[in-house]
């Protein structure tokens, strides 16, 4: 599509540096854009269902003309080059959505039932814990982390997560069993 002049024998190739010849039909920019961007427009909103979408890959499309209107303008048609832009554009950006909805449906976990009665209770009980004996606790017996982890985490001595984690104990077994007589 691009109109050139074959080189001849015993001629030094073409400068890039020079400014190219202007287009042969005299269209300027602007006019080009003035002239084709609504009905360009149009084409692409009956292909996407989506005008505003369209809209933003005619615009795309015509910036990507505008970036390199030395060589544009000297096609023998350069709407012809600017709807290729926006319609390959529009079938990327078709692609790419197609394949994170796959990813989406790839992601979803599968169905998990919600917490039983018994882990209602617990995170009840732990919730009225003062809040030391608390992370004592999920600490300990949830992260797994020794006496002495946590009592450097604490900055407090062993004996003291011990004394929490114990306290801890007789408090959650104390709720825990007057839930139960409730519920009985």
């Amino acid at each position: 599509m691009m109109v050139s002049r074959k080189p001849r024998l015993g001629e030094p190739p073409p400068d890039e540096a020079e400014e190219p010849p202007p287009p042969a039909e005299g269209i300027g920019f602007d006019e080009l854009y003035h002239n084709h961007f609504r009905s360009l427009t149009l084409q692409l909103a009956a292909y996407c269902g989506d005008l505003p979408q369209a809209q933003d890959l005619v615009q795309e499309a015509f910036c990507r003309a505008y970036a390199r209107w030395s060589r544009v303008s000297r096609y023998d048609d350069p709407v012809g080059w600017v709807r290729r832009v926006a319609w390959n554009l529009a079938t990327s950006r078709w692609r790419r959505v197609r394949t994170a909805q796959s990813w989406l449906r790839r992601q979803r976990p599968e169905h998990v039932a919600g917490p039983g009665p018994d882990r209602v209770a617990l995170i009840a009980a732990l919730a009225q814990l003062p809040a030391a004996q608390r992370r004592a606790m999920v600490q300990h017996y949830l992260a797994d982390l020794s006496l002495a982890q946590i009592a450097e985490q604490e900055g407090v001595p062993v004996g003291t997560v011990k004394s929490w984690l114990h306290r801890g104990r007789a408090a959650l077994a104390a709720q825990l069993n007057d839930n139960r007589a409730v519920s009985s």
